[in-house]
């Protein structure tokens, strides 16, 4: 146990059943003045797993351990934004590189344009499956998390009154053991 006098982070913590849930709560917190830096979400199993030295049964041990990894909360569109971009950007990097392989050995317009295509269809189907996998990761660490009984949710405050607010919103969502811990500052 910390001494009293060392500094403390205040936080608001909660778990969630459901995604939908969950991201209720974050938004509610978000357009109530909380920074997006000021949530956290559990990380990967695997990544927990490598921390703790063990495997976990139940959520509700990691709540309030201040050594448990976490991640920074990564909106829907963000992660919408990532797998476009994967796709869009491996589809102009094929186009691109299969149309001046083209014009580099001289070839007429019709091949240029049937060259970009080509390629790019290549490029865009390698940005789908590498969007997919992006997806897919997010997926299955909810996935896991709910099978462990729930989905964590840190809120970082700052006084008594982001405590109140922080920990009404997670209750008012549907959050279950919500409550207000304090944990050493790291370093």
């Amino acid at each position: 146990m910390p001494e009293p006098d060392a500094r403390m982070i205040r936080e608001a913590v909660g778990v969630f059943d459901t995604s939908e849930t969950l991201q209720e709560a974050i938004d509610d917190v978000m357009s109530s003045g909380f920074d997006r830096a000021a949530l956290s979400l559990l990380a990967s199993e695997k990544a927990v797993e490598d921390k703790l030295g063990h495997k976990y049964q139940k959520i509700t041990e990691l709540e309030d351990d201040p050594i448990v990894p976490r991640c920074c909360y990564v909106s829907t569109e963000s992660i919408g934004s990532a797998e476009g971009g994967l796709i869009g950007g491996l589809m102009y990097v094929g186009a691109t590189v299969g149309a001046g392989a083209v014009v580099a050995s001289g070839g007429t317009l019709a091949l240029v344009i049937a060259a970009a295509a080509l390629a790019g269809g290549v490029g865009g189907l390698f940005g789908s499956l590498f969007a997919k996998r992006v997806g897919n990761q997010h997926a299955q660490r909810l996935h896991e998390q709910l099978d462990h009984g729930g989905l964590l949710l840190w809120v970082r405050t700052w006084s008594p009154e982001d405590e109140r607010r922080a920990a009404d919103i997670l209750s008012r969502h549907s959050g279950r053991d919500v409550h207000i811990h304090s944990l050493p500052v790291p370093g």
